[in-house]
């Protein structure tokens, strides 16, 4: 007997047709995909590399002092005689100028805050090895017309040990302060130091 040829269905391709279209719906069905969760996705943040140079050279931060900077030149007065001209000089350290200002509440207010911390740094460190040590020091502080400290030093002491008053001394001398009215001030602060206070 002779085998009769098969014959495939209306509308489904013979042979190796059918697995030709199958695999093209299954490829695009894939591309689909991707094209649609691509469209979907926020795009990535754009990323900025630096490289340094090495011809760029970064120059060496400048030392500044507080009276390193020059005060701010006057305001002329527009009163009577706002034609006339004024001359003003400016001594050209504001620490080498004569002393004729005065203290303004918020640099006597800044005095006596310096002076707090300096028995927390100095005064209670030294009580914690001498119980009995108390006494007063003046530490006398001359302050430029721009508010930085020009001098500062102990005019006098009453406490066992001197090392107390020189470390306060020394937190008079770092810092700037409120600028004191009418030129540079010469001021004394006097600090008591007992225990428990």
């Amino acid at each position: 007997m002779s085998a009769k040829p098969s014959i495939p269905p209306q509308g489904v391709p013979s042979g190796n047709g059918k697995f030709i279209g199958l695999g093209l719906l299954l490829v695009a069905a894939v591309v689909g995909v991707i094209v649609y969760l691509k469209a979907c996705q926020k795009p990535p943040e754009p990323v900025t590399i630096i490289t340094p140079s090495a011809s760029v050279s970064v120059p060496p931060p400048r030392n500044t002092r507080d009276d390193d900077i020059p005060p701010p030149p006057p305001t002329p007065d527009a009163g009577t005689d706002a034609g006339s001209k004024t001359t003003v000089h400016y001594a050209a350290n504001p620490c080498d100028a004569k002393c004729t200002g005065t203290a303004t509440p918020d640099l006597e207010a800044a005095l006596a805050q310096r002076a707090q911390q300096s028995k927390r740094k100095c005064y209670y460190p030294a009580l914690a090895a001498d119980t009995t040590l108390k006494g007063r020091a003046t530490i006398s502080v001359k302050i430029g017309a721009n508010g930085s400290t020009c001098s500062a030093g102990v005019s006098s002491n009453e406490l066992a040990n001197p090392g107390v008053a020189e470390c306060t001394a020394s937190y008079y001398r770092s810092g700037g302060f409120p600028a004191p009215k009418g030129g540079c001030v010469q001021v004394s602060v006097p600090i008591n130091y007992v225990p428990g206070q």
